[in-house]
């Protein structure tokens, strides 16, 4: 089986954000991961790519101190090496279309732990910078609806947990760590499944 033909046509890839708020208007994206996953011999979903970008607030954004408090980002720290939207959602895009090509699937389909939220401020950020993202607008698989399934819970670091997948606490709310447990909840989960 090729990867095309497990989620009619649609390419998956895993997205975490942090944001400086709940309103993706209003609101700063400040970090995003990316993994494109693969599919191998045996039809089996693996992580493939990694993308990983900490992002500078846009001109005139929203940053709400209690979600900065919660995600713990310093968004004047200079270590965080923080692009612009348009850069960090080029790349990501562009590596995206690259696979889709490779794999000849027609769109790409965005994976998250309450995905609605992801998607938006995605979207959002791509009529901020006017490109053209390659994710489907408003279809995604939401890892919380997988999990409520498989295991009965719908919280990230409980479902993991069911799952017999390491946690670390510490390490939670970063878009990068965020999105690689995600990944392997859902390579995992899909895995199972006879198709």
């Amino acid at each position: 089986m090729k990867l095309k033909d497990r989620i009619r046509g649609y390419l998956p890839v895993v997205v975490d954000v942090e944001t400086s708020g709940f309103n993706e208007k209003t609101d700063a994206l400040l970090e995003i991961c990316a993994i494109i996953l693969g599919m191998d011999e045996e039809g089996c979903f693996f992580p493939k790519a990694t993308l990983h970008y900490h992002v500078e607030p846009f001109k005139g954004a929203n940053i709400e101190p209690s979600a900065i408090k919660f995600n713990g980002i310093d968004i004047d720290n200079p270590f965080r090496l923080a692009v612009s939207e348009k850069k960090a959602l080029s790349e990501i895009f562009n590596h995206i279309n690259e696979e889709l090509a490779k794999e000849e699937c027609s769109r790409s389909i965005l994976v998250g732990h309450n995905a609605f939220f992801d998607l938006g401020f995605v979207k959002e950020a791509t009529l901020r910078t006017a490109l053209k993202s390659p994710f489907h607008q408003f279809s995604t698989i939401d890892t919380v609806s997988l999990s409520a399934l498989c295991c009965g819970e719908t919280v990230l670091a409980k479902a993991i947990s069911k799952m017999d997948i390491d946690w670390d606490n510490a390490e939670a709310h970063s878009a990068l760590y965020d999105t690689k447990k995600t990944s392997e909840l859902f390579c995992k989960i899909f895995n199972r499944i006879e198709f």
